[in-house]
């Protein structure tokens, strides 16, 4: 007699349909978003599909997200599943090096992404913004996919690499990186060596890449004063056992720490330009918070534009609509238990934040652009892991901080100096799909007019936790471990209470800290990039 299985360790129920050999290839290649909609609304928060020869299980929803980010790397396995940035990033780095090499890696990426670098960055896209919209005029049209991916590279070139890149090679090195970022096609995820010419092309940027960088730490060593750019930091660390990394080391992680700052952030910037220009409602807030902010001339700095709730608010609805990636994937190392189900080893799980980001039930009216879903009144994302644009747990993107600065700098600029109308019609400008990093479809066409002198009526807003004053007791700090990436913002915030050390780990000075350390510890919670830190009131 067959024995059944139990009904609380079932298997996946499959989506139907699957074609011999390429399975369900053909419909999730036409619009992956569809298809998985489609399959979340037959068969729920779980479903399997099959892509070629790999069995694919879809997890959407909070539960489904949560249960995805919050595995443990030995058994949710990101190298085998992302395959794909081997090529990119190369052989022994990151995804295809071992976990206590790759480890140590992220870490080495960790100190220019932290709070102190980031204080310097806003004066750096500011003056990019500026040198990049000089010459437009008073008004005129612009393909603002193509502008800010010229743009966004420039800044973040700047930011994270340093002058060699941004001033010596910027028009080669914008080419090698746009072959490089194309290897990310979706067939490189099943195929990651096919012989197409977009492979190929991404194959020789990356042998090109590694002969400039390797020419650049050549020119460095001769020189007596060192720059303090992610490059240098990556020339100076070493290994726990001392040894240096190799030039092929470096070159793939510039690369990583590229993709961090610019990988998905053209065709977020580009939304932003669309969805405020076919909601004009919105527009005009936005615009009347930064007038109010910064006038014509104010200064743009890292405090100021942590306080503009308004735009923050836009940020994050693009990226609920518009999320850059299609989904996120790990292969299943040991089998992994949701609720009643068991996803088998040697599977592949996913999960995708714009099927999640779209759950009535979570966002109603899912398809509205609604930035005020994200008010303190509504927190339609107050549920843990229902918003994951960034991802979430231990591998939440270590860039979101400086995609967030550096999107709120460009619009800090940029929409102070024009206004912007759609050239086609609102339903014309859509996502496409033909890459793993989704955005919008080109050309992407919209209409500039330069704006009047505008003056400044207020020096700050006053939306933000940091200034919200209360009266307590006392407080405690909690802190989730499994988070903390060590970006050391709390340390910047609240020094009394948190220290980071320089490979990253977070201390707690104080558990219960004097309530004269209110304000800064809220702020310390408010601007920690994982959202690690909880402040508990009694």
């Amino acid at each position: 007699m067959t024995e059944q299985p139990s009904p609380t360790n079932k298997e996946p129920e499959k989506m139907p349909g699957g074609l011999p050999l390429i399975g369900h290839m053909l419909k999730f290649g036409k619009n992956p978003f569809d298809y998985m909609t489609l399959l979340r609304s037959k068969l729920g928060e779980i479903g399997e599909f099959r892509l070629f020869h790999q069995q694919m299980v879809l997890l959407t929803g909070p539960e489904g997200n949560e249960a995805f980010f919050r595995a443990p790397d030995d058994q949710l396995d990101q190298n085998e599943a992302y395959k794909v940035m081997t090529p990119i990033f190369g052989k022994g780095v990151v995804f295809d090096a071992p976990p206590h090499i790759k480890d140590q890696q992220l870490k080495m990426l960790m100190p220019v992404l932290r709070d102190k670098p980031m204080r310097t960055y806003s004066k750096v896209i500011v003056q990019e913004v500026e040198e990049a919209i000089k010459d437009w005029g008073d008004s005129g049209e612009v393909d603002i996919l193509e502008f800010m991916k010229q743009l966004t590279i420039y800044t973040s070139s700047h930011c994270l690499l340093g002058n060699e890149f941004r001033y010596e090679l910027n028009e080669e090195f914008a080419h090698l990186y746009h072959d490089l970022e194309n290897g990310m096609h979706p067939l490189a995820f099943i195929f990651p060596y096919l012989p197409i010419p977009i492979l190929r092309r991404r194959d020789k940027a990356r042998v090109r890449l590694q002969e400039l960088v390797t020419a650049i730490i050549e020119k460095r060593a001769q020189k007596t004063e060192k720059s303090d750019d992610a490059f240098q930091m990556l020339i100076d660390v070493r290994y726990d056992d001392g040894s240096p990394l190799s030039p092929h080391e470096i070159t793939g992680l510039l690369i990583g720490t590229l993709f961090a700052g610019h990988h998905t952030t053209a065709g977020t910037a580009a939304w932003i330009t669309l969805e405020l220009a076919r909601n004009p409602k919105y527009m005009d807030k936005v615009l009347q918070e930064f007038d109010t902010l910064y006038g014509h001339e104010g200064e743009v700095t890292f405090q100021s534009l942590r306080e503009i709730p308004v735009f923050e608010r836009v940020i994050k609805e693009v990226l609920r609509l518009h999320p850059p990636l299609i989904f996120l994937i790990r292969k299943v190392a040991k089998d992994l238990k949701f609720k009643d189900y068991i996803i088998k080893a040697g599977k592949y799980v996913c999960v995708s934040p714009r099927v999640s980001h779209r759950i009535p039930e979570i966002f109603p009216d899912p398809e509205k652009f609604d930035p005020e879903r994200f008010t303190k009144e509504r927190q339609e994302d107050a549920i843990p892991f229902s918003w994951v644009a960034f991802g979430g747990g231990r591998h939440k993107c270590s860039g979101n901080a400086f995609a967030m600065l550096q999107l709120k700098a460009i619009y800090a600029i940029l929409l102070r100096r024009y206004k912007f109308e759609l050239v086609g019609t609102p339903e014309s400008y859509q996502d496409d799909y033909k890459q793993m990093v989704v955005q919008p479809g080109s050309p992407c066409m919209v209409r500039y007019t330069k704006r009047g002198n505008i003056k400044q009526t207020a020096t700050a807003s006053k939306d933000t936790v940091a200034n919200t004053v209360t009266k307590l007791n006392c407080f405690k700090i909690d802190i989730d471990m499994d988070l903390c990436q060590g970006h050391a913002n709390c340390m910047a915030e609240a020094p009394e209470i948190f220290q980071v050390d320089d490979k990253g780990k977070l201390s707690i000075l104080q558990d219960t800290p004097n309530n004269t350390l209110l304000k800064k510890a809220q702020a310390a919670a408010e601007y920690c990039p994982t959202s690690a830190i909880k402040i508990i009131q009694d």
